[in-house]
């Protein structure tokens, strides 16, 4: 357990050093609540020079004495902050929602009941967002001039005004969630070292890890080759999984997926994504964001999702919400079908191609029209994994049956089902290709006929420039004399002879 005992140690160093730093600027007036029955807390000031600390060894109390003489202080405080914070002002909006067979799922924040034209016209990836703001409206971390600001997305988005977004749950890998359960364990010590609670020191929001990027290949072609591999994975990294399995048992709103169950995504799609919320009777749909640069692959589920750094990633994992700024949303139309022979490769390479040269970088795609019927949810989430290669936050598929479908084929309760599809019929999230569509406003518009996607070939030097299938011996002699090379590599052109 050394390289984890030494992150702690350095983890506890920081946090020494940075009350050490705290004291040192401040000295508190009175450790004591104040007879002034207006005052809420203690004030502190910034020292002047010479002055005596609190954590000065001459005087009379040390830093656990004067933490806990000022637990009533702290305690007062902390009332009157959770007060502030949990007064909703939207909660007028919170409606039950029924079951078919009598009954109710919970309860869940209206949109229709707003009664609010503008959000009829709001793309489905923004009304995610939207939700978020009204559900946790609490006038500090999220005020009423944010909902304000996504309902006027029209108008606002292209002002890069900033948001306040408070995804529904956090998804890390094993090499990049350790360090986020190592500062959770430094915080839990924190706390035992001041004479208070650690169990108090949790995650805030649903934290999924997977263990998936410790996969090494050293025995194939033999049939225990699975067994074998795990076995010397577990060797390995004994010391990382002993201390995951620790951090599973010991945090709550924490799920360590083992090793051997399938990469992230895979799992995120087909285990973890909930797509709608069912928390403590409050309905709301899901979201997430991942350390992981690929987590957009859950938006093919109509989960809106996105990577995100580490420090991010963890922030939310203690309730704070990610400052972004709104985006603008490129829709993207589809039409016809997939004809016989085209693959999803093929539909993803021309769809990258489009949106790359469109200019997406820090925008939404969404995805809408009769074509969306006609594809399948692999081929969607193909589509949104590349969210990265063409440069879009996220590519967003919004729920209708086909997500149903696939919820159901993957071990998803009818109950549970039918909870998804009511909620978001009922707040104005699902697609139902049967009806006529309210006419939704984008940022811009792509429009691509699926009946014109033709087998092609692109990369692995330059994927983003695609090569029709048919024209791949042109264009490989119209490269020999090119200074920039190659589009494909000699592989394809193997594959290709």
């Amino acid at each position: 357990m050394a390289p984890i005992a030494a992150a702690l140690v350095r983890s506890q160093s920081r946090l020494s050093s940075s009350l050490s730093a705290v004291s040192n600027r401040y000295s508190c007036i009175s450790l004591f609540p104040s007879t002034n029955p207006t005052a809420g807390f203690t004030a502190c000031l910034p020292s002047p020079a010479g002055a005596r600390h609190f954590h000065d060894w001459r005087f009379p109390l040390s830093h656990r004495a004067a933490v806990r003489s000022s637990a009533a202080v702290a305690d007062r405080f902390e009332r009157r902050f959770a007060t502030a914070a949990t007064q909703n002002s939207y909660e007028g909006i919170l409606t039950p929602l029924a079951k078919p067979g009598g009954g109710e799922f919970g309860k869940y924040y209206s949109l229709p009941a707003l009664n609010d034209p503008r959000i009829d016209r709001l793309p489905f990836s923004i009304r995610i967002l939207l939700e978020s703001a009204i559900r946790n409206c609490d006038e500090f971390q999220v005020s009423e001039k944010d909902v304000e600001k996504i309902i006027e997305w029209e108008s606002s988005a292209p002002k890069q005004v900033e948001i306040p977004f408070k995804p529904a749950r956090v998804l890390l890998q094993d090499f990049t969630g350790v360090p986020a359960v190592v500062d959770l364990a430094c915080m839990r010590d924190a706390m035992n070292k001041l004479g208070s609670d650690s169990n108090k020191i949790n995650p805030l929001v649903p934290v999924d890890l997977v263990i998936d990027h410790s996969v090494q290949v050293d025995v194939a072609r033999s049939e225990n080759a699975v067994q074998a591999n795990m076995e010397l994975e577990f060797q390995r990294n004994k010391e990382r999984f002993a201390f995951l399995k620790w951090g599973s048992n010991a945090f709550h709103n924490m799920l360590v997926v083992p090793p051997g169950s399938g990469i992230v995504h895979q799992v995120n799609l087909e285990y973890l994504g909930r797509v709608v919320f069912n928390s403590g009777g409050i309905l709301y749909p899901d979201s997430v964001v991942g350390t992981d640069s690929h987590t957009t692959m859950i938006d093919g589920l109509g989960v809106a999702g996105w990577g995100v750094g580490g420090i991010e990633a963890e922030a939310a994992m203690l309730g704070q919400p990610m400052s972004m700024v709104l985006p603008g949303v490129v829709g993207f139309k589809l039409s016809g079908k997939l004809t016989n022979g085209v693959t999803a490769t093929d539909l993803v390479l021309t769809v990258t191609q489009m949106l790359r040269k469109h200019g997406v970088v820090g925008k939404f795609v969404e995805f809408y029209g009769e074509g969306m019927s006609e594809l399948p949810l692999a081929d969607r989430a193909t589509i949104a994994n590349m969210s990265p290669e063409y440069g879009a936050t996220m590519g967003f598929f919004p729920v209708d049956h086909v997500t149903l479908q696939y919820l159901k084929l993957t071990g998803r309760s009818d109950e549970t089902v039918a909870m998804i599809e009511s909620y978001l019929r009922a707040n104005k999230m699902f697609v139902d290709h049967s009806q006529a569509q309210a006419e939704r406003v984008y940022s811009s518009y792509l429009e691509l006929n699926l009946e014109e996607v033709e087998p092609c070939v692109s990369g692995p030097k330059r994927p983003h420039d695609r090569v029709p299938l048919k024209e791949m011996k042109e264009d490989w002699q119209s490269c020999l004399d090119n200074k920039s090379g190659f589009k494909v590599s000699s592989l394809h052109l193997l594959l290709l002879a």
